[in-house]
């Protein structure tokens, strides 16, 4: 909860005071994200949370792409 609070803040600063104002460049808030990312995912291996089909995780092993 505290990670996300402080990548959300980092974020939402990057965003309306650099992004919108055309300055795009660097990342400010990725190692944040790093952090916040692990911590969400040894929550869900923790916790035994199913995340099959789960695209935001990346690709499932042995998924197939559709396509029609």
């Amino acid at each position: 909860t505290e990670l996300k609070r402080e990548y959300d803040q980092c974020f939402n600063r990057w965003f309306a005071e650099k992004f919108l104002k055309g300055e795009s460049a660097g990342d400010p808030c990725g190692q944040l994200f790093k952090r916040y990312q692990l911590c969400v995912q040894k929550a869900i291996k923790e916790k035994d949370i199913p995340i099959e089909g789960l695209e935001f995780m990346g690709p499932s092993k042995g998924k197939t792409e559709n396509s029609s």
